[in-house]
């Protein structure tokens, strides 16, 4: 895997990891705020999780809690109705099936309701420490953009990476190409010339670098 290098002055975190350094991991704290964090930039899922967890600190009192203040409580995070409805149960699904407690396997984790791959593996890697890839928008466009697979869908994505990408660089991987995805490699506009891979990179090699020659 090719060392990744991005912008050293910005230090932002990403949602997910402040969500993991503020709650020391807590598998259920994680799981709920990957799910309020589908759709949405990482400062409003920040915020949707400070308000909801101020209130509500286990899968039981969730489980059970007022729809109308979950609403509100999680409004920043945006499809607030939807996430209101898929985090109440997913919550009652904890209590019911699991005792209460997070499931530590893919399998189990793909039972509960809103988490897909992408949510499985971010609940592996953030709250148990467990070699995954959690393929997001970032992962799967600077995958595809540096070379390193030529895929479609985030879950092919997954799948070469898992191939081509040594286990001992899996539990860094997501939250290395979101950051670098947010200040460099963005969806628009990515900013090549402050960039370090662009003497390996396959967009910048096929697409950048032959626009600024024909110019």
């Amino acid at each position: 895997m090719r060392k990744m290098v991005y912008d050293s002055t910005d230090k932002r975190a990403t949602a997910l990891a402040q969500l993991q350094d503020a709650e020391g991991g807590d598998p259920f704290r994680i799981l709920i705020g990957t799910i309020l964090s589908h759709r949405t930039k990482d400062e409003n899922t920040t915020k949707a999780t400070e308000n909801l967890f101020s209130k509500y600190k286990t899968p039981e009192e969730l489980a059970s809690a007022s729809p109308a203040i979950v609403r509100k409580l999680i409004r920043p995070s945006g499809f607030y109705n939807m996430k209101t409805k898929n985090i109440m149960i997913a919550s009652r699904q904890l209590v019911e099936q699991f005792g209460g407690v997070v499931p530590d396997n893919e399998e189990d984790l793909l039972k509960l309701r809103a988490v897909g791959r992408k949510t499985a593996n971010c609940v592996l890697v953030y709250a148990f420490n467990k070699p995954a890839i959690p393929v997001d928008t970032h992962v799967h466009r600077i995958s595809n953009r540096l070379g390193l697979v030529k895929t479609k869908k985030p879950e092919d994505t997954e799948a070469a990476l898992v191939k081509s990408v040594p286990k001992r660089y899996w539990l860094e991987l997501n939250d290395l190409f979101v950051r670098f995805g947010q200040t460099t490699c963005k969806p628009i506009g990515p900013r090549c010339d402050s960039c370090t891979l662009t003497g390996t990179c396959e967009y910048y090699r096929t697409v950048v670098a032959p626009k600024r020659k024909a110019s």
